[in-house]
């Protein structure tokens, strides 16, 4: 099987690159083409593979402002070429699922989500991630080009995988088409049910503003309960200011620290609507309940007063009033454990494999009938 893997680029380490991370245990031969690849912001990951990046990788800057140049990006992607592969496993929330490859080929899709900025809110993409005002005033001119160009990449790809039933429907809605659901992987054996636990309350992510860490500041410095925050990003700065004494942000942890702050907190905070909320499964992992917005993935994953509970606005008051009444008392961390032991990440390695070789199995044999 010769085989390439796609990402749309490596400049964080995050639920995507987890994903990308099993592609390449399953196949390690396979070369990972990407759009941009920064060694350093990757911390060795990857370190010892086959990367092979586009000609945006020579632009002075763009490791770090890449969300600038989208109109680049699909000229980029397309550049690769794929002709002495039987089959390419994309894995993409933007652009990797646009490259091109000829009939011989066979696409395969994981979908992290379409688009966001193309199918939802543009100019809240471009504040979310605090865009220089002229590339705020020019966002609108190309937006419609990159819409264009992804509905028009999307039928490239001959089967799509979606990571969740959201993420599903919104590939039904705006292409279209089916998938199929595997969800991302999670390693489940680095977290433990903590002996006992502390007084605090836990945020683990990414710190950028659809993430709603924000509201989590305000309801916690109106609660005056501890809470601890683990991840960097843009927000950063923000939060600190806003935040009170009882709010602690602890920046990037080691994995056996971050799986032990885990076991350890009363519950997890995650007020964000996401396409599947990794750190969140990762809490429950460690046996710990939800304190949850009631929107995205993870409503298809947690059960109200069994694994966590939900609230429904996504306000400070909102979390306020459920922090208020939940009580770890009511919860069964082995329970909690045991219900999301099925996105163990060799569970998904073995369904990723079995469907690859499925697909490529059957492309094959309508390429030598057709010959």
């Amino acid at each position: 099987m010769r085989i390439a893997l796609v990402h749309d680029y490596l400049v964080q380490h995050g639920g995507a690159e987890r994903v990308l991370e099993c592609f390449a245990e399953i196949f390690p031969l396979a070369p990972i083409y990407t759009l941009i690849y920064d060694k350093k912001l990757m911390h060795g990951v990857f370190q010892d593979r086959d990367i092979r990046t586009s000609f945006l990788q020579k632009i002075p800057f763009i490791k770090n402002r890449h969300r600038i140049f989208p109109q680049l990006m699909p000229m980029a992607i397309e550049q690769f070429d794929f002709s002495a592969y039987d089959i390419v496993l994309s894995d993409s929330s933007s652009y990797a699922k646009g490259i091109v490859a000829g009939p011989e080929t066979l696409h395969l899709c994981y979908m992290h989500t379409p688009m966001r900025y193309a199918w939802d809110d543009c100019q809240k993409y471009t504040s979310d991630f605090y865009f220089p005002d002229i590339v705020k005033k020019t966002v609108p001119f190309f937006m419609n080009y990159i819409r264009f160009w992804d509905k028009i990449s999307v039928e490239r790809v001959d089967k799509l995988i979606a990571n969740s039933n959201f993420v599903a429907k919104r590939i039904r809605k705006y292409y279209h088409k089916e998938s199929l659901v595997i969800h991302p992987p999670v390693d489940v054996k680095k977290f433990h049910i903590g002996k006992k636990q502390d007084n605090y309350f836990l945020m683990v992510g990414r710190l950028i503003a659809y993430k709603r860490f924000d509201i989590a500041v305000h309801a916690f410095n109106e609660l005056g309960l501890p809470l601890k925050i683990i991840g960097r990003g843009p927000e950063l700065k923000r939060l600190k200011k806003i935040a009170k004494p009882n709010i602690e942000f602890l920046g990037r942890v080691p994995d056996d620290k971050l799986a032990d702050y885990y076991a350890g907190c009363q519950a997890f905070i995650f007020p964000q609507e996401e396409d599947f909320g990794i750190v969140a499964i990762e809490a429950m992992a460690s046996g710990r309940p939800l304190i949850a917005y009631r929107g995205g993935d993870i409503v298809e994953h947690m059960e109200e007063g069994k694994t966590g509970i939900f609230f429904e606005n996504q306000t400070s008051d909102d979390i306020i009033a459920a922090v208020r009444k939940f009580s770890s008392k009511n919860y069964n961390p082995e329970y909690i454990r045991k219900s999301v032991l099925s996105f163990d990440k060799e569970i998904f390695k073995k369904k990723i494999k079995n469907y690859v070789e499925k697909e490529l199995a059957e492309h094959l044999k309508i390429r030598n009938d057709n010959n």
